[in-house]
């Protein structure tokens, strides 16, 4: 249940709903906004049938102005308990800001130091905000390139110091996640380990910002429920990543859910990102589909960019050329402005 203040709720009246609710065996989060000040109340009770009578106990309070049920499996990023949209700042950028488009760009996979400087340059020239890049890479197949690990990891570092591009990179595994974060402004999950519920604990311990990928075949509410799993653990910083879903069609790699981001945008507070390329699967529809998601009202988008596609150890059909990015720059600058964004 979510528990509103009134806008004349002290510190003092807080703090006192606050030990109310951990007496009753909640979890509590804390949400304060300009006006009001939400308290979610997140668990079971140590004693669930007297769910109503502790509603009542708590309108009753002078403070309170009103308790609400929420009925959805998802709590602490639900739009009721953070009316708000959250904004994440990641070296001075605003992720989530209502004003803002982020762009990610960079390789999918970390290959060679001149490689990934090469995508770096091109893409801070084009006006990227990010840059990404796979130090650890997951594949279908196990015979597949799956990344150069910590060294990639030092290479991506680096690129960040000589660009001044914070960095995003996919962890994979438990025991990664502590190293990853040495060396990531943001983690990176994957589609195939949006339900891995042991490593999304372990980064919701973490307060380094985390995206989350869409599983394939994963509907919004089972998406949201993962997010829920980070943030349980008190790592509130949180994006959604719509990568494309699988379905019937067989011309895309898979099919970018446009539905899910203004679905997205009702049910939940977190920023929402975009990732035509693994949507589509082809560099020739990425253009097309970026500018539809940021129509749609999308906080970001997170694109593969190469220079040399044809030449990629992983996604290359799927990589834009540097001149294709800095084009894709320039056709959605008038778009962000139609929705009251900028670049």
């Amino acid at each position: 249940m979510i528990v509103v203040l009134s806008p004349q709720a002290t510190k003092e009246n807080l703090s006192h709903v606050t030990q109310m609710l951990e007496e009753r065996g909640y979890a509590v989060h804390v949400s304060e906004g300009i006006e009001r000040t939400i308290v979610g109340a997140v668990g079971v009770p140590a004693d669930p049938t007297q769910k109503a009578e502790v509603m009542e106990q708590f309108e009753s309070l002078p403070y309170v102005d009103k308790v609400v049920p929420v009925s959805k499996p998802y709590k602490i990023v639900n739009k009721q308990f953070r009316p708000t949209p959250t904004v994440i700042e990641v070296r001075g950028l605003r992720i989530g800001d209502p004003t803002f488009t982020v762009v990610m760009a960079g390789p999918c996979t970390v290959e060679t130091e001149p490689q990934l400087r090469e995508s770096a340059r091109a893409i801070k020239a084009a006006g990227a905000h990010i840059l990404r890049g796979g130090a650890y890479k997951p594949s279908t197949s196990p015979y597949s390139f799956h990344g150069h690990g910590e060294t990639a990891l030092r290479m991506l570092s680096a690129a960040r110091e000589e660009f001044s591009l914070p960095v995003i990179t996919e962890v994979m595994d438990v025991r990664d996640v502590e190293l990853v974060c040495k060396y990531a402004d943001i983690l990176q999950i994957g589609t195939r380990n949006m339900a891995n519920y042991n490593l999304l604990r372990e980064v919701g311990k973490t307060q380094t910002p985390v995206m989350l990928k869409r599983g394939m075949a994963a509907t919004i509410e089972e998406w949201l429920q993962a997010a829920e799993y980070i943030a349980s653990q008190g790592n509130k910083q949180i994006m959604l990543c719509e990568r494309g879903i699988r379905t019937f069609e067989t011309y895309t790699r898979n099919t970018f859910d446009i539905n899910a981001i203004p679905a997205l945008k009702e049910l939940s507070h977190l920023p929402v990102i975009a990732d035509p390329s693994h949507a589509t699967g082809k560099s020739s529809l990425v253009n097309a589909v970026s500018r539809g998601a940021v129509a749609a009202g999308a906080d970001g988008l997170i694109i593969e960019v190469h220079p040399n596609p044809e030449k990629a150890l992983k996604d290359g059909a799927q990589s834009l050329l540097p001149e294709a990015f800095a084009k894709l720059m320039q056709d959605l600058a008038p778009i962000c402005q139609a929705v009251g964004r900028h670049l």
